[in-house]
């Protein structure tokens, strides 16, 4: 374990969705980091543990998942660099899911009290992280729709898109080409089907034209017609101060 400064990633991101004065950047960078590394499929967080510190993923993909009692889970949301995913346990004490690691992360973690801190001492950051955990149930709604409503198809264009959106906003988009490291069974378990039917779906998506998947990547090949398979809209991100 180390001590490092708070990443660009989460300036950058909470720069694109509130806004943030030069007080509030610098509130925010000064707090204590302990940073610890991750191996791929480690949870980080059990559900029903009580966490006194939240973590902030500098590298890496996340993921939040509930499980059944007969063990099916399903993934609730993808996080990734610039990510608290566990920002509402400063408020909620016992966490009600999972977050594990993806792929190999590096976390920083932030003690409850520092942040309480800083929040009580800087009011416009108190407002930046509402707004944070208001922008992530509001992802929560859309996965709802996706996951219940929209055909496979769809669902898988819809995160393709959401994960590409988020993405671009922490400057992790290179071209067409952006990270996606879910392989078919966790892609399964967000999508609530079978890793039978992801594989149908991720080779119609292929021979339509429309997106090649490589180890861990994504390229998109035909932008509008993923966008139309997709029928996304990104209001639900609010990746801007005003929306």
């Amino acid at each position: 374990m180390n001590r490092e400064i708070v990443s660009d990633e989460l300036i950058r991101r909470l720069q694109a969705t509130s806004v943030l004065d030069e007080e509030d950047v610098r509130a925010i960078r000064s707090l204590p980091l302990v940073v610890k590394r991750f191996r791929a499929n480690e949870v980080i967080v059990h559900d029903g543990d009580r966490p006194s510190e939240c973590c902030l993923v500098m590298e890496g993909f996340c993921l939040r998942s509930k499980t059944t009692s007969d063990g099916r889970r399903q993934i609730l949301s993808i996080h990734m660099p610039g990510d608290i995913p566990d920002l509402q346990t400063l408020h909620l004490h016992l966490m009600d899911h999972d977050l594990a690691a993806v792929t190999d992360c590096t976390l920083g973690f932030i003690n409850h009290a520092a942040l309480r801190e800083v929040t009580r001492c800087r009011s416009g950051v108190a407002e930046v992280f509402w707004r944070d955990t208001l922008i992530d149930a509001a992802r929560f709604r859309e996965w709802i729709v996706n996951v219940g409503q929209r055909p496979a198809l769809t669902r898988l264009a819809h995160i393709l898109l959401e994960v590409r959106e988020r993405l671009k906003i922490i400057n992790k988009v290179r071209g067409n080409r952006f990270e996606m490291p879910l392989t078919q069974e966790q892609l399964g378990d967000a999508m609530g089907i079978t890793p039978v039917h992801v594989n149908r779906v991720v080779k119609q998506l292929r021979d339509e034209g429309v997106v090649e998947f490589q180890r861990g990547a994504v390229t998109v090949v035909n932008e509008g017609r993923l966008e139309q398979i997709a029928d996304f809209d990104d209001l639900y991100l609010h990746q801007a101060p005003s929306a």
